[in-house]
């Protein structure tokens, strides 16, 4: 039985349309219930549905085999487990925004209001420049408008939330897109079955 963590939401859903169209259905998870495990024995699979950011959890601890995450989650996270493949979709970027008359201050730290708190502190750290971290949940476009911080370091998908609180894209960090992840034992005890799902999956791609 191979055991998939799918990440709860139109992703996940996304990915298991892919999965399914190479042979790994289980048309239950289409059903209308409240179900977080749902397995097909004639076709070998399992999949777990679970919070976007405990998939690589889940992958890294082989309670699941392989399964579908954010590059910003294995970034921030830096789980031990395997990136097989950036499956090309769920785009957008990684950036440091910051209102339209912001003047950086090089005599002091930039305060950087965000919850990718790994990745912003390995960003700054690339230039060479002090930061304060002010870690958020939520709505931290306010943070620079309120005065909390200088700019925030955020997922930017088409910028419309950032030019509705007067703030643009200052740089850019890094691209982010789905990638599929696998177990580091699973990948080598299972492994003729989730190298030839990910080769399947490319072969989709292209």
């Amino acid at each position: 039985m191979l055991n998939v963590a799918l990440p709860k939401g139109r992703l996940g859903m996304k990915v298991y349309d892919m999965l399914a169209a190479i042979g790994y259905e289980c048309p239950e998870i289409l059903e209308d219930n409240r179900k977080l495990i749902f397995e097909n024995t004639e076709n070998g699979v399992r999949y777990f549905l679970v919070k976007p950011s405990d998939v690589a959890i889940y992958v890294e601890k082989g309670a699941a085999d392989i399964g579908v995450v954010g590059k910003d989650i294995l970034l921030e996270q830096e789980p031990d487990l395997y990136e097989l493949l950036d499956l090309g979709f769920g785009k957008c970027r990684m950036c440091v925004a910051a209102p339209d008359d912001y003047r950086e201050d090089p005599d002091r730290p930039v305060k950087v209001a965000t919850k990718f708190v790994h990745i912003a502190r390995h960003y700054y750290e690339s230039k060479n420049r002090e930061i304060e971290i002010i870690k958020l949940s939520g709505s931290i476009e306010i943070a620079p408008l309120v005065g909390l911080s200088d700019v925030i370091v955020d997922i930017v998908e088409t910028g419309t939330t950032l030019k509705e609180n007067n703030l643009r894209v200052w740089e850019e960090i890094v691209p982010i897109s789905a990638r599929l992840i696998a177990n580091k034992a699973s990948s080598k005890f299972k492994a003729e079955e989730i190298y030839k799902i990910a080769s399947k999956l490319k072969e989709g791609r292209s």
